[in-house]
């Protein structure tokens, strides 16, 4: 099982990902949104912000999300690791439930592109 600080270090990397993509990932990534990512087996969520194409997370804290975000991932920590890992597809995971993700429709569409 994933640690918290494997989690938070696999958003960084994420990050860094999306912070050198090019064209239309580089694109979908450059919105300006609140972010929260819930950990199921830990329990845990960081919170922050989806902005320039970065990540930046702001806080960590016990339990589900404590505010709502304008865009929310839900997931264990091993399939957090595997996905920026590249073992695990993203859509896939989505697809079959092992990932959750809520965002406004508007947003759900510029971030097909990263799917």
């Amino acid at each position: 099982m994933a640690t918290t600080q494997e989690c938070r270090g696999a958003l960084e990397r994420l990050s860094d990902n999306l912070a050198t993509a090019n064209g239309d990932v580089r694109g979908a990534a450059a919105l300006d949104r609140s972010l929260s990512c819930h950990i199921t087996d830990l329990d845990v969520t960081f919170t922050g912000r989806l902005e320039n194409g970065r990540i930046t997370v702001t806080d960590t804290s016990p339990g589900p999300p404590r505010e709502k975000a304008q865009i929310s991932l839900a997931m264990t920590g091993d399939d957090l690791v595997s996905m920026v890992d590249g073992a695990l597809n993203f859509a896939k995971a989505w697809g079959s439930g092992r990932v959750r993700l809520e965002a406004g429709f508007r947003d759900l569409l510029r971030l097909r592109t990263l799917l």
